[in-house]
């Protein structure tokens, strides 16, 4: 199931996200800025647990989270979306899942894994531009080979083809984006899109 998170503030952030102008320091800041917007859409689902606390006033019985999280992000350019997470959940783990496209055919190779415990977690996985699919599919393979049962994908721009190559090998995985962009041109990037999400986060 595909979410495309609805704010102006969104909106106003990808705009300048995708300008060709925009330095690497206010790229960065700019997707940390969406990533938290991404990071609260994907977890308004989290199950929550009594909690019982006393205020000055009284006792009071509130609700703490009830499941450990676990955000995986796909090197290089995933690594862009962990902070995030890690400001928004500070007990949340971070594993790693290693995939490199190749450019000419586009298929993505693994070259590194490092995961914590993930079964009984909530999973997410994080990507900044869903484009094929290709890459996604195959780390959610791994996350799902390694006893991820509650897993999602979070990404900022996602193509329709990804989209659909993730929901054919991964149909019960929901989807998160800021936006679905109109497709990929015939070297696999996605259009309007931004250009290379990783060269531009780190200035290469």
């Amino acid at each position: 199931m595909l979410t495309v998170l609805r704010h102006p503030l969104a909106e106003h952030i990808l705009t300048r996200l995708r300008d060709k102008n925009t330095e690497p320091a206010t790229f960065r800041s700019l997707s940390h800025q969406l990533g938290l917007l991404l990071a609260i859409e994907a977890t308004r689902d989290l199950p929550l647990r009594s909690f019982a606390v006393n205020t000055p006033l009284e006792p009071h019985t509130g609700g703490q989270l009830a499941r450990g999280l676990v955000v995986v992000p796909i090197l290089r350019a995933g690594l862009g979306m962990v902070q995030p997470w890690i400001d928004l959940f500070p007990e949340v783990s971070v594993g790693y899942v290693g995939l490199e496209r190749d450019h000419a055919t586009a298929v993505a190779r693994s070259y590194y894994c490092k995961l914590p415990p993930l079964a009984g977690k909530r999973v997410i996985c994080v990507d900044p531009m869903l484009a094929t699919g290709g890459s996604a599919a195959q780390a959610l393979d791994v996350l799902r080979e390694a006893g991820a049962e509650d897993l999602s994908l979070v990404v900022i721009i996602a193509s329709p083809e990804g989209v659909a190559a993730v929901e054919k090998k991964h149909p019960n995985v929901p989807i998160h984006t800021a936006v679905l962009d109109r497709g990929l041109n015939d070297k696999k990037y996605i259009l309007p899109g931004l250009g290379d999400f990783g060269d531009r986060l780190y200035g290469t």
